[in-house]
């Protein structure tokens, strides 16, 4: 306690300088803490499982334009191909890619008459063949795959089955199996669930309903364009593209294929936001506390310089060395203290505030915590150096003058 007394004078006594630094830490907590806040929201929605083996199934767009071609047809033969060709294990068509930021959404209701039946959360609407689920790699834990033979190729058909993601069976039926639960598109149209998989997410990241999915036993076939996914061993989807192209067209020489991605490739365009967004706050996070900490060591050696006769009579009168490193120490912690707590009042505000408009999660206070300890570590390894310098002031050089 005895060091605190000269060290809140010699602070009142020269009031500009600390006050900056004062207010430039109140504003680094405030914004660091927001900030870090911001960047593990944003990691933790890029590393979310998707359920899919993304890097070894391979997208494309194929477009028929010969004017007499018989399309159910084309789209049997373009399936026998792809299914053909060596190191494919499956081939699909659909409707809609997972993670690509554009697709099919829908809705189920409970029962025939859509005035008074409960309807469902909104869902991706994945439509597609047998081996879609095999496409996709995803693990059915409940229930079974669609059959060959229970491909339907409109959606007003009878006989629909879906398999549903495992997050949207819990929301709508709770701890009760899904597996055999009936379902309604509008008053006709019926749906039995016959199957749970356990990931599936959809095609929109910043979604709150990101994980609900069903995947319906529809192969759409009378689309002059169609999108297919294959899947193969990582090591050979690099060369497939030219692959398929070649036995597309020397099946039908009168088509457009392109948009050749995997899936990862989608999933890292759809999260680029985010990535670009949490460099861009890393490297504001790091400028922060660079500034941050060379202002409290500007201060120290300026405060060295202008109290030189002060530290070599302290020194004089017995003063130890780390007594004067201490007393600059002191007056670091008592202004990132300081700094800290109201800093920690303003980051929690303006996470309130980032909550309201951009439907944020609301920070926690581990997060202001956590600035201050890290900034308190920073700051006083910034102070060190000059503080230890100023310790070896000689007393005779100091006071010569006195």
């Amino acid at each position: 306690m005895f060091t605190i007394k000269p060290v809140l004078s010699s602070l009142m006594r020269s009031r500009t300088g600390p006050l900056l630094l004062l207010l430039q830490i109140v504003l680094s907590v405030a914004i660091v803490a927001n900030a870090g806040f911001i960047i593990q929201e944003r990691l933790a929605l890029m590393q979310r499982s998707s359920g899919i083996a993304e890097q070894s199934v391979l997208s494309f767009s194929l477009y028929n334009f010969g004017e007499k071609v018989n399309l159910p047809q084309q789209l049997k033969r373009d399936l026998e191909i792809l299914r053909n060709i060596p190191g494919i294990k499956a081939a699909t068509s659909t409707n809609m890619l997972p993670l690509s930021g554009s697709g099919w959404s829908d809705r189920f209701i409970d029962g025939p008459d859509p005035e008074t039946a409960k309807s469902t959360p909104g869902f991706a609407w994945y439509l597609g063949g047998e081996q879609m689920v095999d496409t996709l790699g995803v693990n059915v834990i409940e229930g079974r795959n669609f059959r060959a033979d229970e491909l339907n190729h409109s959606i007003t058909d009878s006989g629909m089955k879906a398999l549903m993601s495992a997050p949207l069976a819990k929301e709508v039926f709770g701890e009760e199996s899904a597996v055999g639960q009936i379902m309604y598109q509008g008053s006709d149209n019926q749906i039995e669930i016959i199957g749970v998989v356990e990931v599936l997410q959809g095609a929109w990241v910043d979604s709150d309903q990101f994980d609900y999915s069903v995947i319906q036993n529809i192969e759409l076939n009378e689309n002059r364009s169609n999108q297919f996914m294959v899947r193969a061993d990582r090591r050979d989807v690099p060369a497939l593209e030219e692959t398929i192209k070649q036995a597309l067209r020397a099946e039908n020489p009168d088509r457009v294929i392109r948009n050749f991605n995997t899936l990862r490739e989608l999933k890292d365009m759809s999260y680029a936001f985010h990535a670009v967004m949490a460099g861009m706050l890393s490297i504001m996070i790091i400028l922060l506390l660079v500034i941050t900490s060379l202002g409290l060591s500007g201060m120290v050696m300026f405060n060295i310089q202008r109290r030189t006769k002060q530290i070599g009579t302290r020194r004089a009168l017995g003063a130890r060395k780390r007594d004067i490193v201490g007393m600059f120490l002191v007056e670091n912690w008592l202004i990132c203290f300081s700094g800290g707590l109201l800093g920690g009042l303003l980051a929690m505000e303006l996470g309130s505030q980032l909550m309201t408009l951009f439907s944020l999660p609301m920070m926690g206070w581990q997060w202001p915590a956590m600035t201050v300890a890290g900034l308190l570590v920073i700051t006083t390894v910034a102070v060190l150096l000059p503080a230890r310098k100023a310790a070896l002031i000689s007393p005779a050089i100091a006071t010569r003058t006195v």
